[in-house]
């Protein structure tokens, strides 16, 4: 019963950690993206040292900590930025004051510091906090009043990210999760920019009490966003080609309880497609391919989740490393599951009702061949979304749509995102951006005579 603690729902607050929940650490202000599973053993590795995540069990998301040195080992301490200063400066910052100094006299010859590494060692041993060392330093410093205003605040910031880390406990949620993976390992989510899965939502109106069926090649991205939206109402049906389903990692990072995990069902789509075309035959055929498949599963996963805990449970964190499995300490910090076998009178339900809506993420596949055995899944003027990396597998699927006359309202996307530094004197976008998100193809399934045969 302790498993299922987090899982009650009444008694567990969402926007509060609990122990073997799921969380996103952001470690200066975005130089480091960690998932980690907090337990009381779980740690995470700043430079050299290694801090116990325990303090940050039972704070809201969004709090943010800060390194201490500390007399005998380092610690994670909550940090509370002084509001009162900040406002000051918000309300002044409206008058652009005239800057009057420059960094043209100053050399970066290394000899403007006399605090040298030694005395820093010894504050340190005598308890100094970060925040010390960070203004002991700017004391210490010879050209620090020479710089302008924003050299400064540079000069400070970078002090304080390297005596001083700061982590931002961040709550994962489909958004939070697809800028982590964008920004580190693009290509293991497809290269599906935050937009661009928005966008994928919006065009297959994924909505409360939807069937949707999904086709997820991105790590199970895309099932957890939709799943997420879904909130514990309708279904969502996790597809697959072949009999060994696509690994669908990511989802266990979405701290989803019980009853949205129970909503996220696998079922090959030739089992699907059996089904639909009633050859009792093939399905009767299916059934027992697929027993025997999900027996295999059990134990491969079984194995495999074995061996990657044994290798990452030394500190409960996930770096965002290939696999993602979040590593568990402890049968506490166990995740519900998701992704069981379609039964039997879901299946049914799908093939009398038709799916809501179709979405298709699958980067390495055929787009035009998964849409021409899909499509016939949804009912009639359900809408459809597919997301490719480029542009011409997308603009021949839609080609291919218009002769058959299979869909309408086709229309195909390209999302676009421009993000701002918003700073006083120094707005503009930024300097390092993505130049594409992906494409997105949308339309409608139509009823033709040929939908019949």
């Amino acid at each position: 019963m302790s498993e299922n603690k987090p899982e009650s729902g009444p008694t567990v607050n969402p926007r509060v950690t609990w122990e073997g929940c799921s969380v996103l650490l952001d470690i200066n202000d975005g130089d480091r993206l960690v998932f980690a599973r907090l337990s009381a053993g779980s740690t995470l590795k700043i430079g050299n040292k290694t801090f116990s995540l325990q303090p940050l069990i039972g704070c809201p998301f969004g709090s943010l900590f800060q390194v201490e040195s500390g007399k005998e080992k380092p610690y994670l301490s909550r940090f509370i930025p002084p509001t009162e200063e900040n406002n000051v400066q918000d309300e002044g910052g409206c008058q652009l004051q005239v800057e009057s100094r420059d960094n043209r006299a100053i050399i970066d010859n290394n000899q403007a510091q006399s605090l040298t590494g030694d005395d820093i060692d010894a504050m340190r041993r005598q308890g100094a906090t970060g925040n010390e060392i960070v203004e002991a330093l700017i004391a210490n410093s010879a050209t620090f009043d020479k710089k302008t205003q924003f050299s400064q605040e540079k000069y400070r910031l970078k002090k304080q990210k390297k005596y001083a880390p700061r982590v931002l406990l961040r709550r994962p949620f489909s958004r939070s999760i697809c800028e982590a993976y964008f920004k580190k390992y693009p290509a293991r989510i497809g290269f599906l920019r935050v937009d661009a899965l928005s966008l994928l939502l919006s065009m297959a109106n994924v909505t409360a009490n939807s069937d949707v069926l999904v086709l997820d090649m991105v790590g199970g991205l895309v099932t957890g966003a939709v799943a997420e939206r879904l909130g514990g109402s309708g279904s969502v049906c996790n597809t697959y080609l072949g009999g060994t389903p696509y690994p669908m990692e990511i989802i266990r990072m979405f701290n989803f309880n019980n009853e949205i995990c129970k909503r996220v069902l696998r079922c090959s789509v030739n089992y699907l497609c059996a089904v639909q075309n009633e050859t009792t035959e093939q399905v009767s055929q299916h059934e027992d391919v697929c027993t025997m498949e999900s027996q295999s599963d059990e134990k491969t996963s079984l194995s495999v989740s074995t061996e990657e805990v044994h290798l990452s449970s030394k500190n409960g964190v996930s770096d965002l490393v290939p696999e993602n499995e979040l590593s568990t300490t402890g049968k506490t910090c166990k995740a519900p599951k998701a992704g069981e076998k379609a039964p039997k009178e879901a299946i049914q339900s799908w093939k009398e009702n038709g799916f809501s809506s179709l979405i298709i993420a699958a980067p390495e596949q055929d787009a035009w061949l998964l849409v021409k055995d899909l499509l016939p899944l949804l009912t009639y003027s359900a809408p459809f979304a597919i997301y490719h990396q480029y542009l011409q597998p997308l603009a021949t699927c839609m080609h291919n749509l218009q002769l058959e006359k299979m869909a309408i309202g086709l229309q195909l996307s390209e999302p676009w995102l421009r993000e701002y530094q918003v700073l006083p004197s120094r707005t503009h976008p930024c300097m390092q951006m993505s130049g594409s998100g992906g494409y997105i193809l949308s339309g409608t399934r139509a009823y033709s005579n040929t939908s019949q045969s």
